[in-house]
């Protein structure tokens, strides 16, 4: 009898990638995918490290799954219970010490050894444990994809980070920066176009640090790469993400300029306007720095829309540091953005630091996204009247109605059959919701026009 997964993904789209890849090597060995937990012989957790109070979350997860584990004893049933990613990473034993019943910890080098770690426990029971950073490139043992891709995917081309700011796991949970051959992704990217995928995006930890084996034997950087899966037939776009500043060179922003195939949207994360933090961030960059780079992107790329990350509230951030950040975000402006107040991580050096009162970080934070969110609410004001392409992805919550994405990741919903769905389509852009676009293609604009 065929047996069911649930995959519970949590944090960034690498762990939405590793979930997927996660599924497929489970196929083989008689496991498809469940709806709910209730309906599952395997349940995969796949956390994130990142957000704050991470493994609590896992935690409190795991105290639900716990009673559909004990149901299914009752019943003379077995389920697996598994935690994967980052938090099993850097938990490890934790895990199994205050929640026994987990069969499986392991991280997120280890995944390719799924299935195997899947038939020890249902041989053997529980307390597999597997953090470790093994010398052989995980990418090396899995399967080539298989899964119809949506019409936008995901595909990672890079893992870990040398950077070792001081707030961030990422170096202690994904280990060293590691790149995968240039021809093993090309031939997943092919893959995934053949199969629908009109749309990749590259994922990194460090993205453009991306440094390599070239099919001749050289080595390759981010744009190299670019470069070469704007030659695959039927990929329309092309994003990257997410970025370092120290990582943008000239090819970078070269490939920019000269490949249409990639989107003039880019996530550049800054963290900060104020030199100060970013040094104690250990970001290698000033906001000087950043200023440049983006001047040198738009240069190359008039119509470059950009997104960034933001910390506020970092130990020992003062009034006039916020200020810098705020100073910093009204020069360059921003179409989207992520901001957080600082929480500490366990075991990175800002987490020893004194903490700033949460009060403060709670209001420096809601300064900031008040300007973040107005300059995303004028951007997104400014299409409209506009004609832009846009990649319809899915159906939406409404009959006849498709969402799409512009070429600035603006989501756009408008009237369509599902037919068009994997079509890029001109659009007039219509009007404005809280978090979105409306617009009208085709038909509807001569039914509007009469």
């Amino acid at each position: 009898m065929t047996k069911r997964v649930f995959v519970k993904t949590y944090g960034c789209q690498m762990n939405v990638y590793d979930s997927a890849r996660m599924a497929e090597l489970l196929a083989p060995i008689g496991y498809a995918p469940a709806e709910t937990p209730r309906d599952a012989d395997l349940v995969i957790l796949n956390t994130c490290h990142i957000r704050e109070k991470a493994a609590e979350k896992v935690f409190s997860e795991l105290g639900s799954i716990r009673h559909l584990k004990n149901a299914k004893e009752r019943r003379g049933e077995r389920m697996i219970v598994a935690v994967a990613g980052c938090v099993a990473q850097a938990e490890g034993a934790e895990i199994l010490r205050r929640a026994p019943f987990v069969d499986m910890v392991f991280g997120p080098q280890a995944y390719h050894r799924l299935p195997e770690m899947v038939a020890r426990a249902a041989r053997e029971g529980g307390g597999i444990l597997d953090t470790s950073f093994p010398p052989e490139a995980k990418f090396d043992h899995l399967p080539a994809t298989t899964a119809a891709p949506e019409v936008s995917a995901l595909l990672t081309i890079q893992e870990g980070c040398d950077k070792f700011c001081t707030f961030c796991v990422v170096p202690y949970t994904r280990g060293a920066e590691f790149s995968r051959p240039a021809a093993q992704v090309i031939a997943e990217a092919e893959r995934l176009a053949a199969a629908g995928a009109r749309e990749i995006t590259l994922l990194g930890q460090n993205v453009n640090a991306y440094h390599g084996a070239a099919p001749d034997g050289s080595e390759w950087g981010l744009a190299d790469l670019l470069r070469a899966l704007a030659r695959i037939p039927g990929l329309e776009r092309l994003r990257y993400t997410t970025s370092h500043p120290r990582d943008v060179d000239d090819g970078l922003i070269a490939a920019h300029r000269d490949v249409p195939e990639l989107m003039p949207f880019l996530h550049l994360p800054v963290q900060s306007g104020a030199d100060r933090v970013l040094a104690a961030m250990n970001r290698r960059h000033t906001a000087d720095d950043y200023r440049r780079t983006i001047e040198r992107l738009r240069q190359a790329r008039p119509d470059l829309a950009l997104s960034s990350d933001f910390i506020v509230g970092y130990p020992g951030e003062s009034d006039l540091d916020f200020r810098a950040t705020l100073d910093l975000v009204a020069e360059i402006g921003f179409a989207q953005s992520y901001s957080f107040k600082y929480s500490p991580r366990p075991g990175t050096p800002a987490s020893a630091e004194r903490q700033l009162p949460d009060p403060v970080k709670a209001e420096r934070l809601a300064t900031l996204q008040s300007l973040l969110q107005q300059q995303q609410r004028a951007f997104n004001e400014a299409s409209i009247g506009s004609m832009m392409p846009v990649l319809f992805e899915k159906s939406g919550r409404h009959a006849g109605q498709l969402v799409g994405r512009t070429p600035y990741m603006q989501s756009v919903h408008a009237d369509a059959d599902p037919s068009r769905i994997g079509a890029i389509l001109p659009v007039r852009i219509v009007g404005l919701r809280s978090n979105s676009l409306t617009g009208l293609i085709d038909g509807a604009l001569e039914e509007a026009a009469q």
